[in-house]
């Protein structure tokens, strides 16, 4: 089997978290998989591994609408697209990908179990079949978030929607032991990695619930009120789903919202405000927007 690579050169780490996030997020097709090597520091090579070919073009459309035509010209001047044979995206994927920090998290892979300290939240996920790594800007804002809302307050039901590989449903199950958390996506494979996530995490089923919904009429998600929810997704579906989230959220919850760009936050933000919530704090990181929200 061939793939097709994309080869992009990124200043600094930042910039290359900015092109992860959009060639995974914004870019179709979606690819297999992308990684992130050091290049002679400070520089950063982003590979994007695709078994659809994506057009030249919309790479370079992306990429200028992510970083503006002035930071955008230095790298899209090293800008490849190869045919290269199937190099087991999985391990290269992994490889690649060093532990990240994230307040009291440390998220790493297997590769890196042997090296990580064990304890409460070190949390393993392998780069795989479904979204989240910490190494993405959004997930990273999502955890920093958990982190600092489950120091100042606990929470009993906590809905991680949108939950790719379970990553932020874990992290909150590990601060919030006493816990009820529904983790849940529309995509069934992200279902089954998160699933096999939580148990290699030694996260119990009874306090970590996964399932599959296209909607919030799930059961596990409309007979719910939960205190705190975090949905990483995009833009445009979150606008779609202030006033269900609304429903779901009593007074007084927090909301944590990301996949979002910052040039759409205000359109996001304006949105839920209209649906009864308050800002508490925008994170930005990379290009990305991490919102935190209060239910009035």
């Amino acid at each position: 089997m061939l793939l097709t690579r994309v080869d992009l050169d990124a200043p600094d780490l930042d910039t290359a978290r900015t092109l992860c996030g959009a060639l995974e997020e914004l870019l179709e097709p979606v690819p297999e998989a992308v990684t992130v090597f050091e290049a002679g520091p400070p520089a950063q090579r982003v590979s994007a591994y695709f078994t659809a070919s994506p057009e030249a073009a919309a790479v370079r459309r992306l990429i200028e609408a992510c970083l503006g035509q002035a930071r955008a010209q230095g790298v899209l001047d090293s800008l490849s697209i190869a045919v290269v044979p199937d190099e087991n995206w999985v391990a290269i994927s992994q490889a690649a990908l060093p532990p990240v920090v994230a307040g009291r998290f440390t998220i790493h892979g297997s590769h890196d179990r042997h090296r990580v300290p064990h304890g409460p939240n070190s949390i393993e996920i392998d780069a795989g079949e479904a979204f989240g790594t910490a190494h993405h800007a959004t997930t990273l804002g999502c955890l920093e978030a958990i982190d600092e809302l489950t120091r100042r307050k606990t929470y009993g039901r906590v809905l991680d929607l949108g939950c790719g590989s379970g990553v932020l449903a874990i992290a909150a199950a590990r601060v919030l032991p006493r816990a009820h958390v529904v983790a849940s996506d529309i995509d069934p494979q992200a279902t089954v990695v998160a699933a096999v996530n939580v148990r290699q995490n030694g996260i119990g089923a009874g306090r970590l619930q996964v399932v599959t919904a296209n909607s919030l009429a799930h059961p596990a998600l409309r007979s719910g009120r939960f205190d705190l929810i975090i949905a990483n997704i995009l833009a445009n579906p979150l606008i779609a789903l202030a006033n269900g989230l609304a429903r779901i959220a009593p007074r007084r919850s927090r909301i944590v919202l990301s996949g979002l760009l910052v040039a759409q936050a205000p359109e996001v933000l304006a949105a839920y405000r209209a649906a009864g919530f308050s800002l508490l704090r925008h994170r930005r990181i990379a290009g990305w927007s991490t919102l935190t929200l209060l239910r009035r």
